[in-house]
């Protein structure tokens, strides 16, 4: 055919899919004798097919980063198994939308006094619990204040640190009184920790029923092995097509993709980038790459030697090339990092910032300096953590020889990475899921006082400019205190940054999403079992 019958082909093709008079078998085939690839006839079905939802089958999924020390306490959230788990089974005030816009979940609706330090959320008084108990201002109020107070454990503290009240104004009314003004607030609730649970008769929140009101309520599961979960009619929102959700721990990549190519499971958390290729020339697999705020960090303990002196710390930045890294571990699928947690895709991007480049030479100078040359140090990793992790310490350690530094790659289990090597050992590597918001990266990972200040770094400069940054409604002044922040953590700070990597993952072909993916976290923003289906 010539190229103009091909394209009218296609056309009529793409509004067979639309309005669901072809099935995908057939869409597939024609599209292909019209001159398209499998991975662009597979693209083409996927955005022009989405119009048409359907209900019904059971999502299998295979999830990496899954530990059997994991629990159900909010506050305790780390690993993806969690993080996923709790956007099936549990709901949080606010949500981030696939094209990244906030969104309502349990609250309806929300505003601010003139200088945002009184927020006021209107509950949806449609929403419910899975034991059939409708969500209450209640619940929102002993679900926050689970995070808050000196003897809260919650990973989540440093967030609300500001929160002075939270008060229930009848039955679906909250609000949330601060010290000083956030504007960032209903951005900052959507934070994976802040899920809202029930309330027990003291005021405390019912964290251990596993009792939710997401869309999806669980049947059975262990933590460390997988979940079976069933949808929640009550749910309050759009979406939950499938009837039920399986969530499988698989922290072996290869089990993943194996089990992702016999139809074992209908999609992955993530995939070996090395690999992405020959999965993309599969017709029964569709690969996602999507750009985000996620970021791979490697924190050295500012207060432990040696990495309690800066010029060590910026030898062992100054060693790294996160070109190559980028090309030979992410393969392209991510953005260079510069050494602040503050990414291209969050607001208030301080472009201007010169790039730190690999200098082998300027590192050997400063470790002169230091009285440190011939340093050796060690690095902990782990296969679960990305795709690439024990590869990416591997080529950090032969660039850094260039340096004259010795950098040692240690090995971790996969399971109980996060509880028993983060922030607890002195040099190792992270993978941080995005954040909508640097104000609530740096909360959560730059304050003094976070308690997942993963590098032990403190700044008296820093925290000033962080608690005014947070009050500060105009824009351009916003934009300036974060740049200093910036360069702060760049010059200062303890954290390397070597990247901010794509979120990659994969799906069958039969499995239907919308035309677009939220680049909160992996998965369509952790929800693709409420916000996808599968085709007809």
């Amino acid at each position: 055919m010539t190229k103009v019958k091909d394209q009218i082909l296609i056309d009529r093709l793409a509004d067979a899919a639309r309005n669901g008079k072809i099935s995908r078998r057939s869409f597939m085939h024609y599209s292909m004798a019209a001159g398209m690839t499998a991975s662009a006839a597979t693209g083409l079905w996927t955005t022009q097919a989405h119009a048409q939802p359907q209900r019904g089958g059971t999502f299998k999924v295979g999830m990496h980063d899954g530990n059997s020390s994991d629990t159900h306490d909010p506050g305790q959230y780390v690993s993806r198994q969690q993080i996923y788990l709790a956007h099936q089974y549990r709901s949080y005030l606010t949500l981030i939308e696939p094209d990244g816009s906030l969104g309502p979940d349990l609250a309806s609706d929300w505003s601010a006094n003139e200088d945002a330090s009184v927020w006021t959320f209107e509950i949806n008084p449609n929403a419910s619990f899975h034991s059939g108990n409708p969500v209450m201002a209640k619940d929102v109020v002993a679900s926050l204040n689970h995070h808050r107070g000196e003897e809260s454990t919650s990973a989540a503290k440093a967030l609300l640190s500001s929160v002075t009240d939270v008060a229930a104004d009848g039955d679906h009314t909250v609000v949330v009184t601060l010290e000083s003004g956030i504007a960032d607030l209903p951005w900052l609730l959507t934070d994976y920790h802040l899920a809202i649970c029930p309330a027990n008769d003291d005021g405390s929140m019912n964290w251990q029923s596993g009792d939710g009101s997401g869309p999806y309520k669980i049947d059975q599961g262990e933590w460390g092995v997988g979940w079976k979960l069933s949808r929640h009619d009550g749910w309050h929102l759009e979406g939950a097509y499938f009837d039920k959700v399986e969530m499988l721990v698989l922290n072996d990549p290869n089990a993943r993709q194996t089990a992702l190519v016999t139809g074992d499971v209908d999609a992955v958390s993530l995939i070996d980038i090395k690999t992405s290729a020959l999965l993309q020339r599969d017709p029964n697999i569709a690969v996602e790459n999507v750009p985000s705020a996620a970021a791979i960090t490697m924190p050295m303990f500012c207060d432990t030697a040696p990495f309690d002196d800066v010029n060590v710390r910026n030898a062992l930045k100054l060693s790294i090339d996160r070109n190559e890294i980028i090309e030979k571990i992410a393969f392209g699928a991510a953005t260079i990092g510069n050494d602040f947690h503050h990414s291209p895709a969050q607001p208030y991007w301080p472009e201007d910032i010169p790039q730190r480049e690999y200098d082998p030479d300027q590192a050997k100078s400063l470790l002169k300096k230091a009285g440190m040359e011939d340093l050796t140090v060690s690095i902990s990793t782990a296969d679960s953590l990305f795709s690439g992790a024990v590869d990416m310490c591997v080529l950090y350690a032969e660039q850094a020889k260039q340096a004259g530094i010795t950098v040692n790659v240690v090995r971790e289990p996969n399971d109980g990475y996060y509880s028993d090597v983060w922030l607890k050992k002195p040099f190792c590597a992270v993978s941080w899921g995005a954040r909508p918001t640097p104000d609530v990266m740096y909360t959560l990972a730059y304050k003094s006082d976070a308690d997942w200040n993963e590098s032990r770094w403190q700044n008296e400069k820093f925290n000033e400019l962080l608690l005014q940054a947070k009050s500060e409604l105009d824009d351009s002044l916003r934009a300036e205190m974060y740049r200093e922040m910036a360069m702060l953590a760049r010059d200062d700070g303890g954290t390397i940054i070597p990247m901010f990597n794509n979120f990659v993952y994969a799906r069958r072909s039969n499995v239907m999403r919308g035309e677009s993916l939220a680049a909160s976290w992996e998965l369509d923003g952790a929800r693709a079992p409420s916000r996808w289906w599968f085709s007809s």
